[in-house]
């Protein structure tokens, strides 16, 4: 029975290789009839299910990314990332669908960021998403500034450049563009330089403080750093 199942292994061994090459190329519409095709055969594979979930994320196809992570917690629910990339989908389509129909989800995002933290402790994504969430969300529907503020010193803890970022991006949301000049400015000491500290802070002088001279500069630095 080995001798004869033998060519089969090698045949889905070799279309994963294949499809998976695809997907680190980018190439996704390629690689996603072959995964769609090994996963009918292989229905608990994670990997193949998390990449079709990402596959359908980048084509901005949030209902199929969807339903891809909650099959992969469903799976294996004691995995923080997979709590947190269907927190990140259920968002992006709470972005598109009725306001109505959103509000019903805001729940279940949190919930989901909230997991993957309780699982993962020193998840920074996650918590990413939780400030952003917070200070965007309006009052009245649970959004709260001192809890992205909350996030945003947990980060600090744990990683001390994404701790001032976040907090720079709180800062640059409600307006106070000097407060956020200092945050960035904080990231890219204690980094040594992290590239995207410099580009939200010549986004932040260009499109809110109405400084391009200094946007130009910054610019120019992230070019000499890459």
């Amino acid at each position: 029975m080995l001798f004869l199942l033998f060519p089969v292994m090698l045949f889905s061994q070799s279309n994963y290789e294949r499809a998976q090459r695809l997907f680190d190329d980018k190439k996704y519409e390629q690689a996603k009839p072959i995964f769609e095709t090994l996963l009918k055969s292989n229905s608990t594979n994670l990997v193949i299910i998390e990449d079709l979930g990402d596959i359908a994320g980048a084509s901005k196809s949030w209902p199929e990314a969807i339903g891809y992570y909650k099959r992969l917690k469903t799976l294996k629910p004691n995995e923080a990332n997979y709590h947190y990339k269907y927190g990140g989908a259920t968002g992006m389509y709470a972005l598109e669908v009725n306001k109505f129909k959103a509000l019903g989800m805001i729940d279940d995002i949190k919930e989901s960021f909230e997991k993957a933290i309780e699982l993962e402790p020193k998840h920074i994504d996650a918590r990413w998403a939780l400030v952003m969430l917070y200070i965007q969300l309006p009052g009245i529907v649970g959004g709260s500034e001192s809890k992205a503020i909350r996030y945003s010193n947990e980060l600090l803890a744990i990683s001390p450049v994404d701790g001032y970022m976040s907090r720079g991006r709180i800062e640059e949301y409600f307006k106070r563009y000097k407060s956020a000049e200092n945050m960035y400015k904080k990231a890219i000491v204690v980094s040594n330089n992290s590239i995207e500290s410099y580009k939200m802070l010549a986004d932040l002088y260009r499109n809110k403080m109405d400084d391009p001279t200094r946007a130009n500069a910054i610019q120019e630095q992230i070019k000499k750093l890459n």
